[in-house]
């Protein structure tokens, strides 16, 4: 780290992203012309994405491909790869009309790209088709992105205890001489995740268009959908098969991987996998049995709306079927705690994460085992590995650090004369990536209204809880900088 940052490497690796993103949108122009609209905003979208990345390759092109990336260049091109793609993201909506505000346009940028789904529309469904298509292609290109980044950068790195999502320590061995073989293999299932939805959809009679879309939203655990309700009015069938799609996009993608190597037995042994299950499954028990007593909803409708809620937001996909807010205090409540939970480390979704909160109930239970047996060595195990006290440590402290950021948030909202309510829920649901919270900012709500300061802080806080805080945060200190 006491090295000041290659500028080189970072432009490089940009200049990827935009080349890639340049693709995205021309792809976009196609959709348009298949639905006789403009397809002006794409291309030239695409131009300028297409320019800004030439321009940053050719100045780099005599860059060595055997340079090594250091922690700080790896900080700093994460951080500009997401601010980049999202400024360069939100020039559709803004040479198209759609959006015309540029803060607005930036804000439903960055929420489809860190797959929050948080929303500035007040109407959907009267933009143009091709414009529905990007904001979702969004979601699907950030979900992506996020796999690669938790899967082989972020461990690589020794971010925050990252390298213990991949179950054991073997895996990362693996990885790392052959990271463009498992990099292939993640996005084949991505793609197979994602045309299984479709097909899925398709068969409950949901047109091509919205069952892409809706896949999209659901793979990445993104939640823009091309409907202003969202899924509350389809099929009982379409919101199970969403359910179902929204819990697997939640679990870790090392998982998949097993399954794709057919290794079951490092699946069975996965803790955090089984935590995961356990969490969302008691939450739904809890949230079904106060739907059937309190509200006399009949039992499958209580179990169907528990389901889709509870894993739309803990997997911080942010689909709603219902609006929570009209349910009994109790159970929107617990859907607000819920917010902080996440899914599993590895995946598309953002929180803080099943196995910090498993991690750190493991050491609550060792504090209470060592007032007992103060002598005893009580080692955290995880998978059957010993963690350490370093890993350990670093876990603990990220949580903390989330509560700290989520504090300071909230507060900067209330001070802009946003209520409490509503503060503190735009930011829970913004830094976790979910989409819609509580108050003025509930399922059957959006965020147009806050105000153009507000909206800037939540981007800033999407891109903060979507890249590891501490990937993002590292960047305003001062020993970053220095040599």
């Amino acid at each position: 780290m006491g090295k000041i940052v290659n500028l080189k490497i970072v432009f490089k690796v940009i200049s990827r992203n935009l080349f890639i993103l340049s693709a995205a949108l021309f792809v976009c122009a196609g959709v348009a012309v298949i639905f006789s609209e403009n397809t002006l905003p794409f291309i030239l979208s695409s131009l300028i994405s297409l320019a800004i990345g030439l321009t940053f390759f050719l100045t780099t092109r005599k860059q060595s491909e055997n340079v090594t990336i250091h922690r700080k260049d790896a900080y700093l091109t994460v951080t500009l790869s997401w601010v980049f793609i999202s400024l360069i993201g939100c020039l559709p909506y803004l040479f198209s009309g759609a959006i015309p505000s540029f803060v607005n346009a930036l804000f439903e940028s960055v929420s489809g790209f860190t797959t929050t789904g948080a929303s500035i529309l007040t109407d959907i469904e009267i933009l143009p088709k091709s414009i529905l298509f990007w904001r979702s292609l969004t979601h699907w290109i950030g979900g992506i992105g996020i796999i690669v980044l938790v899967i082989i950068v972020m461990p690589t790195l020794q971010i925050g205890g990252y390298h213990l999502f991949t179950l054991e320590s073997s895996l990362q061995e693996k990885i790392q001489p052959k990271i463009k073989a498992v990099g292939n293999r993640l996005l084949l299932i991505y793609i197979i995740l994602t045309v299984a939805e479709i097909i899925f959809l398709l068969a409950g009679n949901m047109n091509l268009f919205e069952s892409i879309c809706h896949s999209f939203g659901t793979v990445a655990t993104g939640g823009f959908s091309p409907k202003n309700t969202s899924i509350i009015d389809y099929s009982p069938y379409i919101q199970y098969v969403i359910t179902i799609f929204m819990f697997l996009a939640g679990t870790n993608f090392v998982i998949h991987y097993y399954l794709f190597k057919r290794e079951f037995k490092k699946v069975k042994e996965n803790e955090e996998l089984k935590f995961y299950a356990i969490v969302v499954f008691s939450i739904i028990v809890l949230i079904t049995a106060s739907l059937y007593f309190t509200m006399n909803k009949p039992l499958e409708k209580s179990f169907r709306d528990a389901s889709f809620q509870v894993v739309s937001i803990v997997t911080c996909t942010g689909f709603a079927s219902a609006d929570y807010l009209l349910w009994p205090a109790f159970a929107w409540t617990i859907i607000f705690f819920s917010m902080f939970l996440g899914g599993s480390t590895g995946s598309t979704a953002g929180g803080i994460k099943m196995v910090r909160h498993l991690m750190m109930l493991k050491n609550i239970r060792r504090n209470f085992r060592q007032m007992i047996s103060p002598n005893a060595i009580l080692p955290i195990r995880l998978n059957n590995n010993v963690i350490s006290s370093e890993t350990n440590r670093s876990i603990l402290t990220f949580i903390a650090a989330y509560f700290l950021v989520f504090l300071i948030g909230s507060a900067s909202l209330v001070l802009l004369g946003i209520d409490g309510e509503t503060a503190s829920s735009s930011v829970a649901t913004c830094m976790a990536g979910i989409g819609p919270g509580i108050g003025t900012v509930g399922p059957a709500s959006n965020f147009a209204h806050l105000p153009d300061l507000g909206k800037m802080i939540l981007s800033f806080l999407m891109l903060v809880g979507r890249l590891e805080i501490y990937t993002v945060i590292v960047l305003f200190s001062r020993n970053f900088w220095g040599k």
